[in-house]
């Protein structure tokens, strides 16, 4: 199967890939949808509910945020993180959310956003229905998404399996295993790095991969920049206090000792800011989950901060 570069990092929000990010785009495809469809305007009531694993701990990873949040029509790659809770507050106090951001609709957070804890459904753990009625009460739509990890997001077939529609774009070096791609460049002589640039081109030119990589070096250099810079606790009332600004400030004003360890010491540093960020809901890169989110801009921070890294590097 032909997967993209943009489709392994994603940009999105935290805590989770397959409880946050994953939630929101379905939550969002099921209101686009009913745009699409022409139904919106007659949509008088929401019902969504979260089953099995989504359920067990979807109000810690912010599952049920999520899935408002995509209802009104957010994208986990243009939301804004700083704005969430406010969002959110609103749709509580009044009761009232804006269905694919355009029609309002009454809404309780608690009797309209189910948690089915104990029940899950049978294609994967991590699975969620959406309803909506008219004024009569009777379905205008009714559809099941999984939510089946880095964010990726399918509908079941006819059996009710998870169904993974498989991407055949016809690529330059198609592969299955490492040992297929490590074929391919000593077949080439190619690097890795240009054997998935020549597969990337299936899908756009060089400049457009150029800018769509850049965009992502620079979401996660500004994660570790705002992990760095935040200070106080992390969300989750266990009282736990950010590390990330105070390591920081003591790897400044340490003296530089010639260790080559001293680069551990700052991509670890740079893994731990994004990762904080991730747990307190800010914006990460899906790398290839928000749980591995800090371990490539870590890289990346050290080699453009100490190593004088250019683009063309970032892009490598």
């Amino acid at each position: 199967m032909a997967v993209s570069v943009f489709e392994l990092f994603k940009i999105g929000i935290g805590p989770s890939s397959s409880h946050t990010v994953g939630p929101m785009r379905a939550a969002r495809q099921f209101a686009l949808s009913l745009a699409e469809h022409g139904m919106l305007a007659r949509v008088s009531g929401l019902h969504a509910e979260l089953y099995g694993s989504l359920a067990a701990t979807g109000r810690g990873h912010g599952s049920d945020k999520a899935v408002i949040l995509g209802l009104e029509g957010e994208d986990p790659v243009t939301v804004d993180p700083d704005r969430v809770d406010e969002r959110l507050d609103a749709v509580r106090a009044s009761g009232r959310l804006r269905l694919a951001g355009e029609h309002e609709v009454a809404f309780h957070h608690r009797r309209q956003l189910v948690m089915n804890k104990r029940r899950s459904l049978p294609a994967h753990p991590n699975g969620m229905c959406f309803t909506a009625v008219d004024g009569d009460g009777a379905v205008l739509a009714e559809r099941t998404f999984y939510s089946v990890g880095g964010g990726f997001v399918v509908e079941p077939d006819e059996s009710g399996n998870a169904r993974v529609v498989a991407d055949t774009t016809p690529q330059a070096y198609p592969f299955r295993t490492a040992a297929e791609l490590l074929g391919h460049c000593q077949e080439t002589g190619l690097p890795v790095s240009a054997v998935m640039r020549a597969n990337e081109r299936a899908w756009r030119d060089d400049d457009g991969i150029g800018v769509g990589l850049r965009r992502i070096r620079d979401v996660m250099a500004a994660c570790v920049a705002n992990g760095c810079a935040r200070d106080g606790e992390l969300p989750g009332g266990m009282h736990v206090r950010r590390r990330a600004p105070g390591l920081h400030e003591r790897l400044r004003e340490r003296e530089d000792r010639g260790d080559p360890l001293d680069v551990m010491d700052w991509v670890s540093l740079y893994a731990i800011a994004v990762n904080e960020e991730n747990a307190s809901g800010g914006r990460v890169v899906t790398a290839p989950t928000n749980g591995a989110a800090g371990i490539i801009p870590a890289v990346l921070h050290y080699y453009t901060g100490f190593r004088d890294g250019d683009d063309a590097g970032v892009e490598r």
